[in-house]
């Protein structure tokens, strides 16, 4: 897996399972929908170790996920800017994230 995935991964993870726990909460109940908004905090959480970790290693990261829009030569584009700061802030909110998850 390649890092750019697991940039996509850290937002995606949660809200992968909050689409489960809304679509699918009234056939896997309470504790179901529970954990798997849970599981996806958890699964961004990893990621933003790794993404933390690579950081760590020396590794940056600037660049375009997809462009959105094009007017003459204005171009509108979603990207990621991955620094030291950024790999930090990532890591402690998807901690305090799941530690929200977790005990509420």
């Amino acid at each position: 897996m390649n890092m750019q995935m697991l940039y996509l991964i850290v937002p995606l993870a949660p809200l992968v399972g909050a689409i489960i726990a809304g679509l699918f909460g009234k056939w896997v109940g309470r504790t179901g929908a529970h954990l798997a908004t849970i599981a996806g905090v958890a699964v961004s959480l990893i990621a933003s170790a790794l993404v933390f970790q690579d950081v760590l290693a020396g590794h940056t990261f600037n660049g375009t996920v997809y462009t959105w829009m094009v007017l003459g030569d204005l171009r509108f584009e979603v990207g990621f800017l991955i620094d030291s700061l950024t790999a930090m802030m990532m890591l402690v909110v998807t901690f305090v994230s799941l530690m929200v998850h977790i005990y509420t």
